[in-house]
């Protein structure tokens, strides 16, 4: 009884610390879902592309920490996250190399498709808190907030 009453007082204490709406809502192009166990999900339909990240504590990060929407145009983004991708998917094709675990999956990113504001934010951000979470550089480009 009393752990069915901690795990209702703790749902109800994450239901009340939800966070608060942006003033921009995605377009009806996207759907955003960002779940409790810091897994980001961006997805469009149209396009039919989805990114996951999973990645505990880069939710808080991405709201505490990383420069606020707007702070950079999506150009800057979208090079910056050519480049990411491009030494990301290095890594991740060379296991023996770079620390096993980091690099498990390819990205596929087309530098042909638009993807939007939003997913390059988000893309752009991750790389930034992967780097410095995990001390690796990706580029020459000193990752900083």
């Amino acid at each position: 009884m009393k752990s069915l009453l901690s795990l209702l007082i703790f749902c109800g204490f994450l239901y009340s610390c939800k966070s608060s709406q942006s003033m921009e809502t995605p377009s009806n192009k996207e759907e955003v879902a960002i779940a409790s166990n810091d897994t980001v999900s961006i997805a469009n339909n149209d396009l039919e592309y989805e990114i996951l990240i999973i990645e505990p504590g880069f939710n808080l990060w991405l709201e505490t920490r990383a420069r606020p929407r707007g702070y950079y145009e999506q150009d800057f983004m979208e090079t910056r996250n050519k480049q990411y991708v491009a030494a990301w998917n290095e890594r991740a094709q060379q296991p023996l190399r770079y620390p096993s675990g980091l690099y498990d999956s390819l990205i596929y990113y087309d530098p042909t498709v638009d993807y939007g504001y939003e997913v390059n934010y988000k893309l752009y951000n991750y790389f930034i808190y992967f780097q410095l979470t995990y001390k690796q550089q990706l580029t020459s480009y000193i990752p900083r907030i």
